[in-house]
């Protein structure tokens, strides 16, 4: 099992029309799908390779972040440093800085990280700090680590190392990979009813079946 890449990153915005005008309007991201009942909001923004989205929560009392340029050192409790995302070139890179400029954001960089450049600016609106990124170099070996005080494990390799952890005792029986019912089955029905997405290719028929007929808080495979 290994995970494949980011599906999502998610935030908190007081203001989500401001946010679609940022994220959708000025960063070139597609709105890709979007939930919202009794207050709240759940809106989902693509990038370019299809997979990766950042998402976005709108609720009654929700607040926006406390401004911290990535890297800087805080005692703030925060999970979170920034969102970085990648540019195919140095002319995309400097475009989008260009473009972000022009539409009054302060931006900092192009800053030379060694195998790559990048430049930091913010979501003008919830105050999430952000990176793009241009890599210009491939890494032949991994990990490839440049630090005064290395660490130990770092030697250890790239991939994961066995027999740190337990091994799984008991697997999950098929009969019960079950999920709880939350707001997505009203999303899904009224997605699949209004023609808006389809099961993806290979999910089993009566899996989809199973989808449609749980009722009583489970949903069973």
């Amino acid at each position: 099992m290994k995970l494949q890449g980011i599906n999502h990153l998610a935030f908190i915005t007081d203001d989500m029309v401001t946010t679609i005008r940022f994220y959708r309007d000025l960063l070139g991201m597609k709105l890709s799908a979007g939930i919202g009942h009794d207050g709240y909001r759940h809106y989902f923004f693509q990038l370019a390779d299809g997979a990766t989205h950042i998402a976005f929560f709108e609720y009654d009392g929700a607040t926006v972040m406390n401004r911290k340029f990535p890297g800087d050192r805080t005692s703030l409790p925060l999970g979170f440093d920034h969102v970085s995302f990648t540019v195919e070139s140095r002319e995309a890179l400097f475009a989008l800085k260009d473009r972000v400029e022009a539409a009054g954001i302060e931006v900092e960089g192009a800053v030379d990280h060694g195998i790559f450049w990048s430049i930091y600016f913010y979501d003008p609106h919830n105050n999430i700090p952000l990176e793009a990124t241009w890599q210009f170099m491939d890494l032949e070996k991994t990990p490839a680590i440049s630090e005064d005080d290395p660490l130990e494990i770092a030697a250890e390799g790239a991939e994961p190392q066995p027999g740190h952890w337990p091994e799984v005792q008991k697997s999950t029986p098929q009969s019960e990979m079950r999920a709880l019912v939350g707001n997505g089955k009203p999303m899904r029905d009224h997605f699949l009813d209004n023609g808006l997405a389809s099961y993806s290719a290979g999910v089993p028929v009566e899996f989809q079946q199973s989808l449609a007929t749980g009722g009583d808080g489970e949903i069973q495979v």
